[in-house]
């Protein structure tokens, strides 16, 4: 009997679109908040926001960097996993950062648990792969000599 999922229980089919729902949403989710520390907190702003944490304010730069361009590549799928893997450690700090407000995003500057999730949602990426309709180049073998 034909069946379209694996021993786990993981449709097959389904799968690779369901890979591409979640690197949409991440991807969108990235260039939203690099958009939003350009345009409404300013460049300036957020850096004073990074001292206030105790981060150097100089890192606003990479990091706004790394979530547009890191963004642009997971929501595209050109090597987005890897992408997923480079942004880590940003959604880490930022549930650093946000741990003493607690647990609930709607507490006073913000709860830990969206970057936490995001985090989570990431290593998923990472592991999973990056789905349907990506953008990676394709790989060039050596041509195998038949003997």
């Amino acid at each position: 009997m034909y069946t379209t999922r694996d021993d786990s229980g993981l449709d097959i089919r389904a799968a690779p679109y369901a890979m591409l729902l979640l690197r949409i949403a991440l991807g969108a989710m990235w260039i939203s908040h690099a958009l939003l520390k350009i345009m409404v907190f300013t460049l300036p702003g957020t850096a004073k926001f990074f001292e206030s944490v105790g981060l150097p304010g100089i890192l606003v730069y990479p990091v706004v960097a790394a979530e547009l361009f890191g963004g642009v590549a997971v929501l595209l799928g050109f090597y987005g996993r890897y992408a997923s893997l480079l942004l880590l450690p940003i959604l880490l700090t930022a549930a650093w950062v946000h741990f003493p407000n607690g647990w609930v995003f709607s507490a006073a500057g913000g709860g830990w648990e969206y970057p936490a999730f995001l985090a989570v949602a990431g290593t998923v990426h990472v592991l999973a792969g990056d789905g349907a309709l990506r953008l990676k180049l394709p790989r060039y073998r050596a041509a195998s000599v038949a003997a």
